[in-house]
């Protein structure tokens, strides 16, 4: 695999150059900001970049606007926002526009490189993943009536477990459920979002969406 890390902040990419890179990841660049950072995808063509938000010249959304810039022009190039800052719109923001190969977690939960490794494996392979803090911050929103409100308890927990990117696996061993329950309980959630079959990915970001807007 391999990653450009776009961050302003000169130790926190050269660490995680370094982390990376003792993880078997290849680093084929490392810039500040988000030009930089489109220069160097158009040149080297990685399978992923890691994007902080906020970057110079203007510490905005900076890193948002390259990452939506990226996955217009290489859909093929996933990108990782790693930031500081727990915003629930900027998740939305990226996903709504792009709901495959795109990622977003925060840097100081990111406390084993393998949880990054892993988060980056399954967005290059099209999924998409949230920090669980997000996930929770938008579950304690104030909401209006929505599409899902004909799931169950159980299947609303189901549906928080493939927002914060987990596999059917990964569901079963936190809810303590069978492979055979994860998919009958994702099936009903299709169902009850009238989400058409496509792909399997597709599915799960449609109904991840699904979920996001009804906390935004």
């Amino acid at each position: 695999m391999r990653v450009v890390i776009a961050d302003d902040e000169l130790l926190l990419r050269e660490g995680l150059a370094r982390l990376l890179s003792d993880a078997g990841v290849e680093v084929v660049g490392k810039v500040a900001a988000g030009d930089e950072l489109l220069r160097r995808v158009e040149a080297t063509r990685p399978d992923v970049a890691i994007v902080d938000i906020k970057m110079p010249p203007t510490h905005s959304d900076e890193g948002l606007i390259a990452a939506d810039r990226i996955r217009q022009a290489y859909p093929d190039i996933a990108v990782m926002v790693l930031s500081h800052y727990l915003e629930a719109s900027y998740a939305l923001r990226l996903l709504e526009r792009h709901p495959q190969r795109v990622g977003y977690l925060l840097k100081d939960r990111v406390s084993d490189v393998a949880v990054l490794v892993d988060g980056l494996r399954r967005i290059v392979d099209g999924e998409c993943v949230l920090d669980p803090t997000i996930v929770a911050r938008l579950m304690h929103r104030p909401r209006d009536p929505d599409p899902l409100s004909e799931l169950t308890e159980r299947e609303r927990e189901v549906l928080a477990s493939i927002a914060e990117g987990r596999s059917n696996r990964g569901i079963g061993a936190v809810l303590s459920l069978s492979p055979k329950t994860v998919e009958s309980h994702i099936r009903q959630i299709f169902m009850k979002l009238d989400i058409d079959e496509q792909t399997d990915v597709h599915r799960r970001v449609l109904a991840v969406l699904a979920y996001l807007r009804r906390r935004d």
